[in-house]
Formats: C-alpha cells, sequence, structure tokens
C-alpha cells in the first residue's frame, strides 16, 4: 500500500477521529501488526501539537502465558502502581487511539473462566476511574490488517496478497479519498439528518422482524437521543469514535426488551468467535441462548455481571452500505458492526440521554441506562429485516423494511 495514502489515514485517524488537541496527551493501543503504520500516527499526533504519546503494545501470544500461568489472583490484582496510573488519566484526559488488527481466533482455547473471575475481581476498583472519564475523553477506534486477521478474511490467498486486499477493504470504507476530510465532514452530516429525523419520532420501542425468526420488542429511554457519526464530549471536542462508522445509534431502556433475535454473523469476543446464536429477553434480560459455536463462551459473557443480560444499545445499519456491499465478512465487531443492524449486551451511552452534560451517570443509570463492565456488540440485520417505531403519539412509523431505510 502507497505510503501517501496510509499517511492520509494516520492524519483522519489523529485529526478527524480523536482530534487532538494542542498540548493534550495521546495514547495508542496496537498490537505488533503495523509498527510503520503506528509510526506515522505518532507522527500526526505531534504534528498537531501533542504533548506526549505513548504507545502501548498488544501481543496475544503472550496474552496466553500471563493467563496459563499467572494464577486468578494475580491476574485480579491491580497494583498500586496501576492505579495511581488511572489517577494520572483522569487529571490529563488524553487521546486515546485504539488500532485493531489481531487474529479472530488469536485467543482460541484460552482459560475464559479464569479471564472472567480475573476481570470481575479488578472491574470494581477500575470503574471509579472510568466513570471519571465517561465523555470527558476522546477516543477512536480504527484498523489495520494483520497477517493471521488477513488470511481469516480471505483464506486460500498468499499471505502478502491478503494483506494488501485487507488494506484495500480497510481503506475503502474507512473513506480515505483524495480529500478523506472532506467525505467525512459530508458522511457525518447525512447521519445527522437520519438521527434528526429519528429524534423527531418521539420513538417509545423498536419492534424488530426477520424471516430467521427474529422477533424483538425493545423499549426506549424517555429522553433517548438518536447519535450517529461525530460526537462531542462534556467538554465540547468534536471527533469520531469509529472509523468506519455507518450506524444511527441509541441506547434503550433497562428492563425493557421481549422477544428473540438470531444473530447473522459471528461474533468475535476475546479472541474467540461465537457464531449462529440467538437470545431470548424476557423483562428486558437475555434469559436463554444458544449458539452453534461458542455457546459456553456466550454463557460467560452474559454472566459477567448483572447488566451484562441487559442492552445497552440498538444501532440501524442499511444492508445498502459501503461494508455491507463490499461482500466481505471481516470477523471483526468493528466492520461487521457497520455492515448491519446490531444490538449490544451490556453498558449502555450517558451521551445517548437529551441534556446528559447537566446529569450524573447515577442520574442516567436511574432513568434505566444499563450499567456493565462488558459492551458487546452483536449483529442481527439482515436482507428480510423490518423494523417499526411505535411513538409516544401512538403511531407506527416504519423505520426498516427489507433491511433498508424505509425513509
Amino acid at each position: 500500500m502507497k505510503k501517501t495514502i496510509l499517511r492520509e489515514y494516520a492524519r483522519l485517524i489523529v485529526r478527524c477521529g480523536v482530534n487532538v488537541q494542542k498540548g493534550q496527551d495521546v495514547l495508542i493501543y496496537a498490537d505488533l501488526d503495523q509498527p510503520e503504520f503506528v509510526k506515522m500516527l505518532v507522527d500526526e499526533a505531534y504534528k498537531a501539537k501533542a504533548r506526549k504519546v505513548t504507545v502501548e503494545w498488544d501481543y496475544p501470544e503472550l496474552t496466553k502465558l500471563h493467563v496459563r500461568y499467572q494464577s486468578v489472583k494475580t491476574m485480579g490484582t491491580v497494583e498500586a502502581w496501576q492505579e495511581a496510573r488511572q489517577e494520572h488519566y483522569c487529571q490529563t484526559l488524553p487521546a486515546r487511539i485504539h488500532l485493531e488488527s489481531s487474529d479472530p481466533d488469536g485467543l482460541k482455547g484460552i482459560n475464559m473462566d479464569k479471564v472472567s473471575k480475573a476481570r470481575q475481581m479488578s472491574y470494581p476498583i477500575l470503574k471509579p476511574y472510568q466513570d471519571r472519564r465517561e465523555n470527558q475523553e476522546q477516543w477512536c477506534i480504527a484498523a489495520v490488517p494483520g497477517e493471521a486477521w488477513a488470511k481469516k478474511v480471505f483464506p486460500g490467498m498468499r499471505t502478502s496478497t491478503a494483506m494488501e486486499k485487507l488494506w484495500e477493504a480497510i481503506l475503502s470504507t474507512a473513506r480515505v479519498t483524495d480529500d478523506p476530510v472532506k467525505a467525512w465532514e459530508e458522511h457525518n452530516a447525512d447521519l445527522k439528518k437520519r438521527c434528526d429525523y429519528l429524534n423527531s419520532l418521539g420513538i417509545r420501542s423498536l419492534h424488530y422482524t426477520a424471516d430467521n425468526g427474529t422477533d424483538l420488542t425493545v423499549g426506549m429511554l424517555e429522553r433517548g437521543h438518536w447519535q450517529g457519526g461525530q460526537d462531542v464530549n462534556r467538554r465540547g471536542i468534536a471527533y469520531n469514535p469509529n472509523i468506519p462508522t455507518e450506524e444511527c445509534f441509541i441506547s434503550p431502556k433497562k428492563g425493557e426488551a421481549e422477544g428473540i433475535v438470531y444473530a447473522t454473523k459471528p461474533l468475535s469476543y476475546r479472541g474467540q468467535l461465537i457464531e449462529g446464536f440467538s437470545v431470548r429477553f424476557e423483562n428486558g434480560k437475555a434469559v436463554e441462548v444458544h449458539a452453534e459455536k461458542g455457546e459456553d463462551l456466550l454463557q460467560s459473557m452474559i454472566a459477567m455481571d448483572e447488566g451484562a443480560a441487559y442492552l445497552g444499545e440498538c444501532a440501524l445499519v442499511p444492508q445498502k452500505s459501503p461494508i455491507s456491499e463490499s461482500g466481505i465478512l471481516f470477523y471483526n465487531t468493528l466492520f461487521d458492526e457497520n455492515a448491519a443492524c446490531h444490538l449490544a449486551l451490556g453498558a449502555g451511552y450517558a451521551d445517548t440521554i437529551e441534556g446528559y452534560q447537566s446529569m450524573t451517570l447515577e442520574e442516567c443509570r436511574a432513568m434505566g441506562l444499563n450499567d456493565s463492565m462488558i459492551h458487546e456488540d452483536f449483529m442481527i440485520g439482515c436482507d428480510t429485516m423490518n423494523i417499526d417505531a411505535i411513538c409516544a403519539d401512538g403511531r407506527t412509523v416504519p423505520i426498516f423494511r427489507n433491511g433498508n431505510w424505509a425513509f
């Protein structure tokens, strides 16, 4: 891939993704797959007047060894220096860039029970720091190819060819054109128009149906607010949390979901795949799950904490979107969630409540915003999906017909 194009991508992530502010610290989380691109990102962040850029590298093979040899107590202990670092982040509010490139099956065979117990130990200590930073920071999730990921998406190809094909797919769906900044301004404007229309309806619930058996009704928060594309944090800084993105999304009301929904794409969860699964809800809670592959993993996911079995997001994505029309199954939530309507189990987003800026997180959660240590998107959209909005004034308004916008 030409370095000039990759440089444009790096600049897009820094300028439109996290929108680095003068004097702000930047954190980049990356696997070992693309050090040259990470170098470009660091350079672009400094050119945007970042004060300090820190890269935190990850390597799944080391994660496997840690889980194999460390005790649950050791894995779940939050050391004093780690707490001090969290406090430092609360004070400095760095911009965070998450680069995804890992193998979708990279942690296959790992002891998930051990990982879950360790996370359940550490989460109560880390949660107060995360809550303090909620909607204060800018963050962006983007992607670069990794060899194992590329071979998973394009099996049968030589590694170099698969890597080039995955680069092309990433850059195309991320709208890295001759002027990517302008392309994103136009894209954000289109998503905003759709959200404005959805917000004008006064939606109280959504009813999903599809010929695969999906029949689910989800209730909305009374002051729920649809969002998409560009976000603005509590400090008034605009940023794009996902590159790419095609969704209009909202957080539903905890406890108001009835029926069954069938996933239409695999879910990559903690380096392992869950495939061919369904979730049945009663009184908002996932009470029954089945999967052709990874059912135990799905069961452990919804048992992570009390809120893990409740919904935290409803997102609308048409079948006529660049990622969907590419025909590529990415085995990566960042992309696959933007190829189909999806739901998320776990934490909701406070900024999808109108007027959240003047509210505390506790007040948002008292209104029905779900709280959890997880937020896991799973794809439910297909070309037979219909979605109707039941509005406060009693109207039923078509939102999706046959997998695409009905307006």
